[in-house]
């Protein structure tokens, strides 16, 4: 006979929801295998005539469920082998069912035939017990494979497969790393078993103290108040694998040359040109330029992974940490009066981060090491700030130019050029601190000067090309007076 699998659903309990089609191959199969007889349907089907095999005993022969799949899996090929088997599980098929994947997985390895059979699923009958619209958020969740990085306090969740006060002690501990201890939960018993269903509302401390917890027992959290994430729609996935295959042996011989230090000089080229399209206001090149630097992340994320050393994962996970814990104000029970406030714990926060007390130098040495200098500058003159070492307002920076700008004076006037340096350095720093003070972006300001002589030197360009393209013909005079035309033309 042609081998062939049907895998169908008993539904969640109520002999009324099973489905007729389930019902009618259930009595005409001959070789019929439930994963469990432990499912309030099973009495009703023996009453109605159908013959099966319950595989409960896998469970007390194996030392863990994975182990108990796997074995059903293996019965369930073999049995098909010599023509049709029927098996079948609890709920529907397809939702939180391993041993089906297991099936379904090798079936299609094997090219035998299959078929599913679908029948509501358990959540199928805990959503009207909650009162609650799946299509609003739901993150649906194994109890037997919980991970705190599964969780996500913003978005409801359903635990599924919590079948003993043992698992859900292994529940509780996993959810206390995100929730909080008296976070409300609510235990779900046999959804859609008639004269069986409850619900208990309880504090997640308590969540394994309840003795009806049993293999019909789903667990529901409802988001954390005040809690606003967006999930990601677009996971970075497909770009790692790129980055992945791009990096194999059969990939891009460039791509496989390159390592951390030959990659540096692209990150900052494409940090700038991110700088420089934020600066212009254009979405469309915000967008472009972000992934490019995106891509230069993932790439270095790659070359760490094939080395041992981290991978997309970690760099994801660090740096979520990381933010909710610098604001405690927002996932925590801190208050905070205002944006003032918020830097403080910042600081305090990264500082004990770094194995300090919370009270650091003002001015760390390696403040912005690495920055433009700029940057840095007005960096450093923030720190300063805080502790009141600063001019009130801009008059005392304006002054202070003008004394630096002499100073610079004097220095030329002695053709020191050690000294020139040291007070051309001194009037820029100056510089910055006068645009801090007057609210202006130093380093914004400087590139829009440079496009502005871009654009003015390109005019002159322009005319001296029609003109016949030889420099040497304009005197200095004649290139000023072109310059004050460019000037006119921007007005």
């Amino acid at each position: 006979m042609q081998p062939e699998v049907i895998i169908a659903g008993l539904g969640p309990g109520d002999p009324d929801l099973l489905p007729p089609g389930v019902l009618k191959i259930l009595k005409q199969g001959k070789k019929v295998f439930l994963r469990t007889g432990t499912h309030p349907v099973v009495p009703w089907l023996r009453e109605q005539g159908c013959k099966f095999l319950a595989l409960d005993y896998y469970y007390e022969q194996e030392a863990d469920f994975e182990s108990v799949y796997r074995r059903i899996c293996r019965r369930v090929l073999e049995e098909a082998r010599h023509g049709q088997v029927v098996y079948a599980v609890p709920g529907h098929p397809m939702v939180a069912e391993r041993s089906v994947e297991l099936i379904i997985k090798q079936l299609e390895a094997q090219n035998i035939q299959f078929k599913i059979m679908p029948a509501m699923s358990f959540l199928g009958a805990v959503w009207p017990l909650l009162g609650i619209d799946p299509l609003a958020g739901v993150k649906i969740l194994d109890g037997l494979d919980l991970k705190e990085d599964d969780l996500d306090p913003a978005v409801a969740a359903v635990i599924a497969q919590v079948h003993s006060r043992l698992v859900a002690a292994d529940v509780k501990i996993t959810l206390l790393e995100r929730y909080p201890a008296d976070h409300r939960a609510v235990l779900v018993r046999a959804a859609g078993v008639p004269g069986q269903e409850s619900v208990k509302h309880l504090p997640l401390y308590e969540l394994d103290r309840v003795d009806t917890i049993d293999h019909l027992t789903t667990v529901y959290l409802p988001p954390l108040p005040g809690k606003r994430m967006t999930a990601a729609h677009y996971p970075l996935d497909p770009l790692v694998n790129v980055l992945a295959q791009l990096r194999d042996p059969d990939g891009c011989p460039w791509d496989r040359e390159q390592d951390h230090g030959t990659l540096a000089r692209y990150l900052l080229e494409e940090s700038h040109e991110a700088l420089e399209a934020i600066r212009q206001g254009n979405m469309y090149k915000i967008c472009e330029e972000l992934g490019d630097l995106l891509l230069q992340i993932v790439f270095h994320a790659q070359i760490a992974s094939e080395n041992g050393h981290f991978d997309i994962n970690d760099i994801v996970a660090g740096i979520t940490e990381k933010m909710v814990r610098r604001h405690p104000h927002v996932f925590g029970n801190i208050q905070v009066a205002g944006s003032e406030e918020v830097m403080v714990n910042w600081d305090r926060i990264k500082q004990i981060e770094k194995g300090g007390s919370g009270q650091a130098q003002i001015i760390p040495p390696d403040t912005g090491k690495g920055w433009p200098a700029l940057m840095r500058a007005g960096k450093v003159q923030e720190l300063a700030n805080k502790v009141g070492f600063d001019w009130p307002d801009y008059h005392g920076a304006l002054d202070k130019t003008r004394e630096e700008l002499a100073e610079l004076s004097e220095a030329l006037a002695g053709e020191n050029r050690v000294g020139v340096a040291a007070e051309l350095g001194d009037l820029l720093f100056a510089v910055v601190n006068l645009a801090r003070l007057l609210k202006v972006d130093a380093e914004t300001a400087l590139l829009a000067t440079i496009d502005k002589f871009v654009r003015r030197f390109a005019y002159i360009e322009a005319l001296v090309s029609k003109d016949g393209g030889n420099w040497k013909d304009y005197s200095l005079e004649r290139l000023d007076a072109l310059w004050d035309e460019a000037k006119k033309q921007e007005m």
